[in-house]
């Protein structure tokens, strides 16, 4: 009975809270304003980002401020509702945790790469304080690789990052510290699943990471072919070691000479023969608009908790994305006509 009632809770609370959604037009109305204060004065007083926002300057709001608080509703938002699932959701939390882990090392390490680390700053989420075992004042003064490693020193990432120390003349692999992260993310999440779901649901999570793995695998394999000119070899060494593409169909990708041996290759797989009819103007917008077009469709249609949980929580991330391009394309002045044809949400929105 608890089982079952938590399950009712968890379908509504999903349906009720992607209810609260940005729009097509909130999305116009954000591409109009002029200025980063513009658009936090614009989320705070007509959107359900008015209670995180509440309290700031906005007339001396920072770029990476503002980001960090959207981010923070994103956070606050998918953990609330996995309290609501009692099954998994406690699992998913973790998962949520580290997944913001990851992603904070990753920022503190291109503000290194770039010789700004003191921009990391401006960024740095303090609400997540409460929940990381990392040192994120440690992270956030962090001027070196050994200060990050301080950082993290009490966390399963110091292993996964010590053996990426930089050496004198050789500049930091950050594709291959991506790499190494995402794979210690992924296996969690994977272990999750299968140990902690079953039966359709399981069936379900799996289709969506796998699919979502194999079209972020594709698009890496492109860039790395299209601007690196990167051999097989490298290629493969940089992938996720996840998804269903894998053996004669990953051999046959890599070994593409045109992009349109590659689009033939994809097309044989599922996550190809359905995902690239999706509209996109740059491969990148590929994972992030399957993000979003598979977490509406589950939203809507699917009758399993943990699967429209995590629905939402893709469906947030494709929201936060869009909005940071908005941020940051309205800060370099990019024309607002190149900024609203990257955007997932907006485009899929206005076509209903």
């Amino acid at each position: 009975m608890l089982s079952t009632l938590s399950s009712n809770v968890v379908l509504s609370k999903a349906r009720a809270m992607y209810g609260r959604r940005l729009t097509g037009k909130n999305y116009r109305e954000l591409l109009a304003c002029q200025s980063v204060p513009e658009i936090a004065h614009y989320l705070r007083a007509n959107t359900d980002y008015a209670p995180i926002l509440a309290g700031i300057s906005e007339s001396e709001i920072h770029r990476g401020e503002l980001e960090a608080r959207l981010k923070q509703k994103q956070f606050e938002d998918s953990s609330q509702l996995c309290r609501y699932e009692l099954s998994v959701g406690e699992h998913f939390s973790e998962y949520l945790i580290e997944r913001s882990e990851v992603e904070q090392i990753l920022h503190c390490l291109m503000f290194l790469s770039a010789g700004t680390p003191e921009e990391y700053l401006f960024s740095l989420p303090e609400f997540l304080n409460k929940h990381t075992r990392i040192n994120l004042y440690s992270l956030g003064h962090s001027k070196t690789f050994e200060d990050l490693l301080g950082a993290v020193s009490s966390t399963p990432y110091y292993k996964l990052l010590e053996p990426f120390r930089p050496v004198q003349g050789i500049p930091l692999d950050y594709t291959a510290v991506e790499n190494a992260l995402y794979t210690y993310l992924y296996t969690h999440l994977f272990d999750i699943i299968n140990h902690y779901t079953r039966g359709e649901t399981q069936k379900q999570l799996l289709h969506m990471f796998r699919s979502y793995i194999d079209l972020y695998n594709y698009v890496r394999i492109i860039r790395l072919k299209a601007f690196y000119h990167s051999g097989p070899d490298f290629i493969r060494s940089t992938l996720f070691p996840f998804g269903n593409i894998q053996g004669h169909h990953l051999d046959e990708l890599l070994g593409a000479e045109t992009k349109e041996e590659m689009l033939a290759a994809l097309e044989k797989t599922h996550a190809g023969r359905y995902y690239l009819k999706i509209e996109r103007s740059f491969p990148d917008q590929i994972p992030v608009r399957f993000q979003y077009l598979t977490g509406r469709r589950n939203i809507h249609f699917s009758t399993h908790p943990p699967v429209v949980m995590l629905s939402y929580i893709f469906l947030l991330q494709a929201e936060m994305q869009d909005l940071i391009s908005i941020i940051e394309g309205i800060r370099y002045r990019i024309p607002t006509d190149r900024i609203s044809k990257i955007l997932t949400v907006l485009n899929f929105e206005e076509k209903g």
